[in-house]
This record gives C-alpha cells, structure tokens and sequence, in this order.
C-alpha cells in the first residue's frame, strides 16, 4: 500500500481529513465528504483509515489492507478524494495529533488543514492526546451524528464560551453554519448537513444475515466485501 496524494500542490491548499476503521466505507461517508467539501470549497479530502486495534481481533474488524482497498474502490473516479495509509503503515496506537504532525511535514505550511469529524467524537476532543495542539494545528469541521445535539459543545472546557439558542438552532436546521474562533483554536465549524441513515454495524449485520446491500456502499466495495468473504465470520462460526 502507498499514500496517493501527487508530488505537488496547489497553494494554499484546503485538504479535509476524514479518518476511521471504515469498516466498510459506505454511501453515508461518501455523501459527508462530498458535503463538506462543496460547502466549504475543499480542494481535496483525504480519507485516512484507522490501523489495526489489537483489542478488535473477533472478526468485527476486516483487516487494514482490505479496509484501504475498500476506500480506494470507493472512491475512484472522484478526482478530489485521495488516500493515505500514515495510520495503517504506523506501529503501535494512533493518535491524532501524530497524524496532523506528520500531515503538516507532507502537506507544508500552508495547506489548511480541516478535519470532519461527527458530534458525538469531538465531544470527547478534549479527552484525546495533546487536545490544545490539535486545535490549533487544524480547523475542525463538526457534523451532527443521531442522538447527539449541538447544545453539548457548551460542556466542552477548550472552547470559549457559547451561546445555546445558537447552537439550539443548528440542531433544528434553522442555522446552517456556526464558526467558532478563540486564542485556543485555530476555528471550529459546526456544519448540520442531513444526518444520514447508514451504518457500517448495519451493513456488516446485513453481510452476516445475507441481506441486500443496495443503495448503502459503492457495488465495487460490495463486490470486494463478498469476494473476500468479509464480516461473514461471526455467520459461519455460528453455522460450525
């Protein structure tokens, strides 16, 4: 496996970063990129999936390399989406800040860097290694998840202080965007684009199950998941 992204850039470059286990990526992770990459004109959006965790070894997890080949049939054909293997080629437990350092080494100083990530993540930002660093080195880009509301922000400690009908009325849709800045941010977007229905637990339940996969994830990345026999082990350990 290699890092896709060209030897040159435009600058300044905008690069969003969407990361995670996309295990499998999905129409849903598709439809956020190309989301907030319209809405905030991105000129790319790398897609970083996450390494392998030792304490996920049940056959909930596909192995890395199928989960990289996965995103790089997902997103062919879309000039703007490119992929990276910096937290599959790293040893050990990843960590975000290391990604961003090693992001701003690649991309240079001048790349703007945001990073999509769901509500219910970053509200736990604040817990993650070297929080204060992390939000200054990259714009977070915070889209809704279900069950989770904007009015939480408020009990985030890194973050000046909020105003609740604002964020009250992010979550009715009634504002469709809210930038927060601080000295201890380089800015925080609040971006409530449609929540969308698909989940990857879902998907691999439907694998297990034999049911259809239609409309959920690219049929490349479906052929690839049923060639390989993936997310079936639970299926064929009950049928031993």
């Amino acid at each position: 496996m290699s890092a896709s992204p060209p030897v040159s850039y435009p600058s300044p470059l905008k690069l969003g970063l969407l990361g995670g286990s996309f295990n499998p990526i999905h129409n849903g992770h598709l439809a956020v990129a190309s989301e907030v990459r319209d809405r905030l004109g991105l000129d790319r959006v790398l897609f970083i999936p996450a390494g392998d965790p030792p304490h996920k070894r049940n056959g909930s997890l596909a192995p890395a390399p199928d989960r990289y080949e996965m995103v790089r049939l997902a997103i062919a054909g879309t000039p703007s989406f490119h992929l990276s293997d910096i937290e599959i080629r790293r040893a050990g437990k990843s960590y975000s800040i290391d990604t961003i350092r090693a992001l701003e080494r690649q991309f240079g100083p001048s790349t703007d860097l945001y990073f999509l990530i769901g509500l219910d993540a970053f509200l736990d930002v604040h817990t993650w290694r070297a929080p204060l660093e992390l939000l200054q080195a990259c714009r977070f880009v915070v889209v809704p998840r279900r069950g989770q509301s904007y009015k939480h922000l408020v009990n985030i400690p890194l973050l000046p202080k909020l105003d609740l009908d604002l964020l009250a009325k992010l979550d009715t849709g009634v504002l469709p965007r809210l930038d927060i800045s601080s000295s201890s941010c380089r800015g925080v977007i609040c971006l409530p684009i449609p929540l969308c229905p698909i989940s990857a637990s879902d998907i691999r339940r439907r694998v297990r199950n034999g049911e259809p996969l239609v409309n959920l994830l690219p049929p490349s990345v479906e052929s690839y998941i049923l060639r390989h026999r993936l997310y079936q082990e639970d299926r064929d350990r009950t049928n031993i």
